[in-house]
């Protein structure tokens, strides 16, 4: 059955796409983002009196804030069985010359910044709130057990985990805040893929790797992207 002459057109004029999370990136990062809203919002419960008086029930919202954080690392360790996270997380490891070109363009408010798949910004962000992730979990275990610790300990666990929660809350505003500002990121965390054209100005050196086949972390991985997260 011939197609009607509208969807014709709309084939014809598509833009093309470029495959940029698979369905387990995909997962992992909503999962890590429920949790993370979930712990965050039952903290405002019990420090915010407004939200406390609110809400009420106080020791739901301890349990659901204690387990929340507890499960925060749960989603990304489950995800390392995919291996196009692992090359990702490869990549946010990994920092070159055109990070600090991109940094710097950054700083002075310049176009065309150099960026492989992951920007030199992006890359600060996942090291800096993984490692937050794990001091507030460290000190929340202080917190909820304890007999782990003497007092001392326990004290200044309370403070690091109430002024880094601050932290945490600000730049995850900002990261979210921006992800705002980019509906065709947003895009690639919903559906996959992304505009070939966002990619070649946001992500050149990514996006010419991606039309060569890939090398380095990024070698073999279109070719297995689909193959490997449909079990």
């Amino acid at each position: 059955m011939p197609r009607p002459p509208e969807s014709r057109s709309a084939t014809a004029t598509a833009r093309p796409r470029v495959p940029r999370f698979t369905p387990a990136e995909r997962r992992v990062h909503r999962a890590t983002a429920t949790l993370m809203a979930v712990c965050v919002l039952a903290a405002g419960c019990l420090y915010l009196p407004f939200l406390a008086e609110l809400v009420g029930r106080r020791h739901l919202m301890v349990t659901v804030h204690e387990w929340s954080g507890v499960l925060l690392p749960v989603p990304l360790l489950l995800g390392l069985g995919s291996r196009a996270l692992r090359a990702d997380l490869t990549r946010l490891n990994r920092y070159g010359p055109h990070d600090r070109q991109w940094l710097r363009a950054a700083l002075r408010r310049r176009g065309g910044r150099p960026a492989g798949k992951f920007n030199a910004g992006q890359k600060l962000y996942a090291a800096w709130i993984a490692g937050a992730v794990l001091v507030m979990l460290g000190t929340g275990l202080l917190m909820w057990f304890t007999g782990l610790a003497p007092l001392v300990w326990r004290t200044g666990a309370t403070f690091v985990h109430d002024w880094l929660a601050l932290a945490v809350i600000i730049v995850i505003a900002g990261h979210v805040g921006k992800a705002y500002g980019d509906p065709e990121s947003r895009r690639g965390l919903r559906t996959g893929s992304v505009d070939a054209q966002w990619a070649r100005r946001e992500h050149p050196l990514w996006e010419q790797r991606e039309e060569d086949g890939g090398d380095g972390a990024e070698a073999g991985e279109s070719a297995n992207r689909d193959s490997e997260d449909r079990s």
